[in-house]
């Protein structure tokens, strides 16, 4: 669930905020202004037809809150995701859609369409098309494991939300896609963007206000050097369960730290400053604290990888995964092997390390089959 903060009584200052929990709003865009209203609505005239009898997409691993920018910022990392094979199929009821098989690392998963990231994302899609005339069968590969803190869910929903979109002719825009992710991701972890809008937009992103949803895309220097080092132990860390140890209440002054910390972080982004991305994003004072005692040798690996020379580390999202950031790949993968190390020797849990570029294109099709 998102968060708001207010003042903790609105009848006279405090020194504290209050994290108040904040209803999923309801969601409907309206295409000019791409404002959040109703329950996702038809945003075609004319219902289109397929263009492909199949496609095939890719969504990407992303990091979100990168430290202090909780529920705002977040990024999408190349490399690792999800992938989804849709095909137009007379067996299935016009208007519907069928989850045929799913394969990879989270073969468990529902196959029920209202209880999948990838069915909910696909199904809010097709009523944004005003899809009526046309059964649509869906296979989804997962590459991330479950509450590893990289996205996992919202990579189905974006790679779902794609495929429709791209069946039938590319009818909508990003924006409009993230809302149909959104709605997944409101009902698997909470509304909140920080995953779905980068995993669909590629790179950086600024959630500026969820209402109306105001999305910010933040260019990285291409001229410039970026890598994330990601160590993901074998331990489960729900969205849900980890969102639940957050703090209901911090203290001004951790208030007016983070938000420092965020706006110079956005100021590294657009910079293509590493060292300065990588100090920002491991000041937060708010999230990081509660969260890290819950994941075995967290803050034990955070303090290896500095050590090691990282500009930064961080949980990755919920996590467990832990991010840290430098703008040289053999460098990374050296602070990756201490990291690992840490986690083996404080955590007493198995890890894997990789080293990742940013992801600048977000979730796309990559292969298809015309009519």
């Amino acid at each position: 669930m998102a968060t708001n903060l207010s003042f903790h009584s609105p009848s006279k200052p405090s020194s504290h905020f209050q994290l108040k929990p904040k209803l999923s709003p309801p969601l409907f865009a309206k295409i000019s202004s791409f404002r959040c209203r109703a329950s996702v609505q038809t945003l075609v005239a004319v219902e289109p037809e397929p263009v492909f009898t199949s496609v095939k997409t890719f969504a990407p691993a992303t990091v979100a809150n990168l430290g202090p920018g909780f529920d705002f910022l977040g990024c999408a990392v190349d490399g690792l995701g999800d992938h989804v094979t849709l095909r137009v199929d007379p067996s299935v009821r016009a208007g519907e859609i069928l989850i045929s098989e799913i394969t990879g690392t989270a073969t468990k998963l529902s196959t029920n369409p209202l209880r999948n990231c990838a069915g909910i994302a696909a199904i809010a899609t097709m009523k944004m098309l005003g899809i009526r005339s046309v059964g649509l069968s869906l296979d989804l590969h997962k590459g991330l494991p479950l509450g590893s803190g990289l996205g996992s869910s919202a990579a189905s929903a974006a790679a779902a939300a794609v495929a429709v979109n791209e069946i039938f002719g590319r009818k909508l825009g990003r924006e409009e896609l993230v809302l149909a992710g959104l709605e997944s991701e409101a009902k698997v972890s909470g509304y909140h963007a920080d995953n779905i809008a980068p995993a669909i937009m590629g790179g950086f992103v600024l959630i500026r206000s969820y209402e109306p949803l105001d999305l910010k895309p933040l260019r990285f220097p291409s001229d410039k050097d970026l890598f994330f080092v990601l160590v993901s132990p074998e331990f489960e860390a729900p969205t849900k369960k980890m969102r639940a140890a957050l703090p209901t209440e911090i203290p001004m002054a951790h208030h007016v730290w983070n938000s420092s910390q965020a706006a110079a972080l956005v100021a590294a982004v657009l910079e293509g400053d590493a060292v300065m991305l990588g100090k920002a994003l491991s000041a937060d004072r708010v999230v990081e604290p509660t969260r890290a005692p819950l994941i075995p040798g967290m803050e034990a690996v955070k303090k290896a990888a500095l050590e090691a020379g990282a500009f930064g580390c961080t949980i990755s999202g919920a996590g467990p995964t832990a991010v840290a950031v430098i703008d040289v790949e053999e460098k990374g993968e050296e602070i990756g092997e201490k990291m690992v190390e840490a986690f083996t020797k404080v955590g007493n849990l198995k890890s894997v390390a990789s080293v990742k570029k940013l992801d600048k294109i977000g979730a796309r099709l990559v292969s298809s089959i015309s009519r």
